[in-house]
């Protein structure tokens, strides 16, 4: 009976993200559909004969009835064919392929300061709830979720790039060690130390930091209130006044004890704050002229290539619903009471 209810709850999961992915289809398939760009226009230019239009229209498919164009859409997309960038001119996979080690490499790094600052900060609120450390986090976390991160990015740029010199300038690495360094993953810090070129490592890294810190204050702001909230929660337990007063130290208390046993719920909002990372860094790659995916869908929808902005949009949307996934997968792995 475990076995078989076992599969029932994984077979249901697996409807429940394919059900998840295919609405994200239609979503993006009608975007495309109802944005005032003529696909037609899009690909030959608006000074093509009435033939030559016609002939496209039907090539593309536009001739059909929308259901049958849908099935069309879902079953390019399923094989990998999202359409070619009018931008670029090459397939919009391969663009994407290019561009998406950049974001998932500014991502992971903002991910990193947001565990790293954001779990301690969150913790210590907790232990000093309602004292001035628990108040002035708190007031750090609102600041990290209501400043506009374009703002906070162009005021970085304007005083530690411009005023201070602190940090380098946009981009990922200085002009001169552009090109010197082979992409082999596609993140220039793995590829600058597999190449053995150190000089380009450290300063695609003094690059990244300044970004990498920015989005990485949301990451910090959300997982310092929800280590808050797990952590008040888990100090009213009746384990951690036995602990006490069995003469147990605080610390161990704290960060053993307490912090040990949120360790699963943490695991969730670390993964769904890494996928919000993913998904949210558009303005922060546009303000330090990043070139990672959300430069990539900007740029796109500036000039109105809709195929690379949907290709964009549904790989992010793929990535927040695999990253859902697996943070569910984990909290049934570590802890067996959601099995």
């Amino acid at each position: 009976m475990p076995g078989r209810r076992h599969v029932i709850k994984g077979t249901g999961l697996l409807v429940s993200v394919a059900l998840t992915f295919l609405g994200l289809l239609l979503v993006t398939f009608l975007i495309g559909r109802v944005v005032p760009i003529d696909p037609v226009i899009a690909v030959v230019g608006d000074r093509v004969s009435a033939d030559t239009y016609a002939r496209v229209r039907q090539e593309l498919g536009l001739d059909l009835p929308l259901w049958q164009q849908f099935l069309r859409y879902v079953g390019d997309v399923l094989q990998g064919d999202f359409g070619t960038s009018v931008l670029t001119s090459r397939p919009v996979l391969e663009d994407i392929l290019r561009v998406f080690p950049a974001t998932l490499e500014l991502a992971t790094a903002a991910v990193i300061v947001g565990v790293l600052l954001g779990i301690p900060a969150g913790v210590m609120a907790a232990v000093h709830q309602g004292r001035w450390p628990d108040h002035a986090i708190r007031v750090i976390g609102l600041i990290g979720h209501s400043i506009p991160v374009f703002w906070l990015g162009l005021m970085a740029l304007l005083v530690f790039y411009a005023r201070l010199d602190l940090a380098p300038g946009p981009g990922r690495v200085d002009v001169f060690y552009e090109g010197l360094v082979d992409p082999v993953t596609g993140v220039i810090t793995v590829d600058a130390l597999l190449a053995g070129e150190t000089d380009v490592f450290w300063n695609a890294l003094h690059h990244l930091m300044l970004p990498a810190s920015i989005l990485g204050l949301y990451s910090v702001a959300y997982i310092a209130r929800m280590t808050r909230s797990f952590m008040l929660d888990q100090l009213r337990q009746e384990y951690i006044t036995t602990a006490r007063v069995k003469g147990m130290s605080e610390a161990r208390v704290i960060w053993r004890h307490a912090l040990g046993n949120i360790a699963v719920p943490l695991t969730t909002v670390v993964a769904l704050s890494y996928a919000s990372l993913l998904e949210g860094s558009v303005l922060t790659e546009t303000v330090f002229a990043w070139p990672g995916l959300g430069l990539y869908i900007t740029n796109s929808l500036l000039s109105a290539d809709m195929n690379a902005v949907l290709g964009g949009t549904l790989v992010v949307g793929a990535v927040f619903i695999g990253l859902n996934l697996l943070s569910d997968l984990l909290y049934r792995l570590l802890d067996p009471r959601a099995r």
